[in-house]
């Protein structure tokens, strides 16, 4: 099998975040998808090593920020690159509460949407929260940004806790 032809999908990058508690966490995704328009439900695609994991698991909430194509690259390493477990990824950084208490990241963010959990799929390494979408908002017009601008442009590279990571 030729698994560069997994390449060819398209993805987004985005902010998923999540609560515990009074506490807070966020990560990168790149699959984040609608499944259905009604009633609007969106699924998304998480490690579960990772400490947002834990959070969707626990509150069964969570929040998804597009991000905008001219990211800087040390915003996304703060959500991709670096653990909940030892840092605040919210420290600095412009956001909000949404209806359901979890952080809406607001900084470098196109639109965001907000769900509650409402089945979950596990996936061996990751499990799939299907979430019904409660909130929205276009916060401002621009490019998202995508996974293959990330790749070839940006040069960016993938967390080994990412879907798509190849061990590069």
């Amino acid at each position: 099998m030729d698994k560069n032809a997994l390449y060819q999908i398209s993805y987004g990058m985005y902010i998923v975040s999540s609560k515990k508690g009074e506490k807070f966490n966020g990560q990168i995704a790149n699959t984040v998808f609608q499944i259905t328009a009604q009633p609007p439900t969106i699924a998304v695609s998480i490690n579960k090593e990772n400490l947002t994991h834990q959070f969707i698991t626990e509150s069964s909430v969570f929040t998804v920020s597009v991000l905008e194509k001219e990211t800087p690259f040390p915003f996304i390493g703060r959500f991709g690159f670096k653990s909940g477990r030892e840092i605040d990824k919210f420290t600095g950084v412009n956001y909000r509460l949404g209806k359901t208490g979890a952080p809406v990241v607001l900084e470098n963010t196109l639109a965001y949407l907000e769900a509650e959990v409402i089945n979950h799929f596990d996936c061996g390494t990751h499990t799939l929260f299907l979430g019904r979408v409660i909130e929205g908002e276009i916060l401002k017009e621009g490019e998202p940004l995508t996974y293959a601008y990330y790749y070839t442009v940006k040069k960016g590279k993938s967390p080994k806790t990412a879907p798509t990571y190849t061990g590069g």
